[in-house]
């Protein structure tokens, strides 16, 4: 269930809530019970965790293989 913040227009007060997808959105603000809630929109957080990911198996710089490439011999 996502967390969902809040803000009051009336007196300014901010509040999160966890609420399932189905839930209609508040709308009475808890500390002044006026009719002001609105949702505000914000950055959803994540991690990539495991392998398979860019940043642990495909980006540049982070390849723990050995280098096989073969070299030219310079004692010509």
């Amino acid at each position: 269930m996502p967390i969902y913040e809040y803000a009051c227009s009336a007196c300014n007060h901010r509040l999160e809530k966890l609420q399932k997808f189905s839930d209609a959105p508040l709308t009475q603000c808890p500390a002044c019970h006026q009719p002001a809630l609105s949702k505000l929109i914000s950055a959803a957080g994540f991690q990539l965790k495991g392998t398979g990911w860019y940043a642990t198996d495909f980006k540049p710089g982070s390849n723990s293989k050995p280098d096989n490439k073969s070299k030219p011999d310079s004692s010509s």
